[in-house]
Parts: C-alpha cells; sequence; structure tokens
C-alpha cells in the first residue's frame, strides 16, 4: 500500500501509448505535472491524491496486478496478455478514444495461394505433413495461440520476440508474424501481407483497476471515483452538442410546450428557456437544448424552421450523467 495514501495511477512511459496518454489527460482538465523527464513520478495539480507511475507498458498490467499500481492506463491488446485468469484487475473504462490499432496475422507476399485464414489452416496440415510445424512469431503467445486453435489452425509453433517482427520471415527465424498494425503500412513495406480472418482484435487505449486494493482502501476508491467520473464525462461529452437559439412566444411555459411536442428537438431532457430582454420590447426566449451529435444538423433546421434565429453551437467540456457507469467497474 502506498506509505501516503495516494492512489497510484500507472501510464505509459514509452512506446506509441506514452504522448497520446498525455494529451488525453491534459483534454480531461487532469493534466500531469512531471518537474525532470528522468522522474518516473509524478503528479495531477488538479486531483490531489494522485501519484502518477511511468511505467514500461509492457509493465502495467502486471504492476496493476501485483498491487504496485491502483489503476493503469494501457492497450486493451496489452491488458488481454498479460492479465492473470481469476486476478484482481478488470477494465474500468474500455474506450479512451485513443491507441486504436489490430493485432493481425502477416504472412509473406510471395504466399500468393494464403489469402484467408482457411488457406493458412490448409498450409499448417502441409508443413505437418513435411514433419514440421508453422513458425509464428509474435510478442502476444496467449492471444495468438487462443486465436489460431479456435479458428483451426493446429499444427504451428510460437516463437516469443519483444522486439521488431516484420523481419523474422526475411531472416528465417519464423514462417509469419503476428503483430499490432495501425494502418498496415510497416507490414506492406516488409512484404508482408494481411488475409482474410486473420484479425485477433481491435485494441484500444482503456483504463484498468485492481478492485482487491480499491476495495480495501476507501480514500483511494474515492479518489478514483473523482478520476473515471471526470474520464466518463469528458467522453460522453464528445457525443453531444449544445444548441441555443431565440424564439419568439408569450410566456417561457409555451415555448417550452411548444419544444416538447417536436420530440426530435427535445433534447436529452428538454429545453432550457430564458427571457431575452430586447430593445424593441418583443417577446423572445433563449432555448438551450442538449442533442445527440448525429442529430445535431436535423435540430438545426427544425429550430430554424419553428422560427429559431441566432442559432448558435457549442461543445460541452464535460457530460455528468446522473451515475458514473464506470464506478460500479471500479470495486
Amino acid at each position: 500500500m502506498d506509505g501516503n495514501g495516494n492512489l497510484r495511477l500507472a501510464i505509459p512511459s514509452d512506446g506509441a501509448l506514452y504522448e497520446p496518454t498525455q494529451s488525453f489527460l491534459r483534454s480531461c482538465g487532469l493534466g500531469v505535472s512531471r518537474t525532470n523527464l528522468r522522474r518516473y513520478t509524478a503528479d495531477i495539480p488538479a486531483l490531489p491524491g494522485v501519484s502518477v507511475l511511468f511505467q514500461r507498458s509492457a509493465d502495467i498490467t502486471p504492476k496493476v496486478e501485483e498491487g504496485s499500481a491502483d489503476i493503469g492506463i494501457v492497450g486493451l491488446d496489452r491488458y488481454l496478455e498479460m492479465r492473470r485468469e481469476g486476478g484482481d484487475t478488470n477494465v474500468v473504462v474500455d474506450d479512451l478514444g485513443f491507441g486504436q490499432c489490430q493485432l493481425v496475422i502477416g504472412v509473406p507476399d510471395s504466399w500468393v495461394d494464403v489469402t484467408s485464414l482457411a488457406d493458412l489452416s490448409d498450409l499448417c496440415m502441409e508443413f505437418r505433413q513435411d514433419g514440421g510445424d508453422l513458425r509464428v512469431v509474435t510478442k502476444y503467445p496467449r492471444l495468438v495461440e487462443r486465436f489460431l486453435l479456435s479458428n483451426g489452425v493446429n499444427f504451428f509453433s510460437l516463437v516469443h520476440s519483444s522486439g521488431t517482427l516484420e523481419a523474422a520471415p526475411a531472416m528465417g527465424f519464423a514462417d509469419i508474424i503476428v503483430d499490432v498494425s495501425e494502418s498496415g503500412t510497416t507490414m506492406r513495406e516488409n512484404r508482408l501481407k494481411t488475409i482474410v480472418g486473420g484479425s485477433i482484435m481491435v485494441s484500444k487505449a482503456c483504463l484498468i483497476g485492481n478492485r482487491r486494493l480499491l476495495r480495501e482502501n476507501k480514500g483511494k476508491l474515492d479518489i478514483a471515483k473523482s478520476l473515471v467520473d471526470v474520464v466518463e464525462a469528458y467522453l460522453q461529452s464528445r457525443n453531444y452538442f449544445s444548441v441555443t437559439a431565440n424564439m419568439r412566444g408569450e410566456t417561457p411555459e409555451d415555448v417550452g410546450r411548444y419544444i416538447l411536442e417536436q420530440t426530435d428537438i427535445s433534447g436529452l431532457r428538454g429545453p432550457t428557456i430564458s427571457k431575452v430582454f430586447t430593445s424593441d420590447g418583443q417577446s423572445w426566449f433563449a432555448v438551450t437544448i442538449i442533442v445527440e451529435q448525429d442529430k445535431l444538423l436535423g435540430v438545426v433546421g427544425s429550430l430554424r424552421k419553428l422560427g429559431g434565429s441566432s442559432v448558435t453551437v457549442s461543445h460541452p467540456n464535460y457530460v455528468f450523467h446522473s451515475e458514473c457507469k464506470a464506478h460500479k467497474r471500479l470495486a
């Protein structure tokens, strides 16, 4: 347990998630203050009681599992590969909105007859008949073995490597690779191709937590709830817009009733209406509604048809619902 009772948040100190994690936390209003790049600890000024621990991406899941950290930000692929079955960790927020990639099978371009997972299964049989196994190099042996066996690819041997994998077939110590890919460019440049059905999973950055540690320490749990509350509200806000229009009416009740009759523009709960004081004495009201992103243009058009003018649209920084779903997954 942390001697000063701080919640310990492990975040990547390297790799593809390092900068995006910093940017994401800043966007949430939870910017990390690191006095020296050589220091592997930091804090979050906006949320006292949090100790930030910089860790290698591959080490974050084990650190949270063993209790050296209470929560962590890591790629879902890393978490599923490294987590302990029946352990104390779980995914608290499954999609932080960055770090998306796919874990895919890459085979040599020269294998013109291998275009699908079924072709790969047949090829494994040929390798076995010739007295060998298909050699698969990967950083994710656990996920790869489970995927291949469940898809009828039964005869293979796994070669674990933590380094660059794309050169393995050319160097001769593996036949195919399985690795994460964002665009597929690196594979193509190394004369590798993906195959139909060869995507093992889509991975995104996620927030994980050690339920046992949080259950045992109410102070840490309360801080963790505050953190995930802000994170969830920030993520929710990206799906909504605030729309305000000026509308004529005799009373705010009349305007509100008219808006609520139009179910396509009534917003999440209904309109917020306030009086507009004009120099000509006419009765105007400002109507504000919160709408989902995919309904924005339709709502603006409907407000115009109803006589709404001076329509303005803004993006909320946070949307706090009545209940934070991530709270339940913390402990």
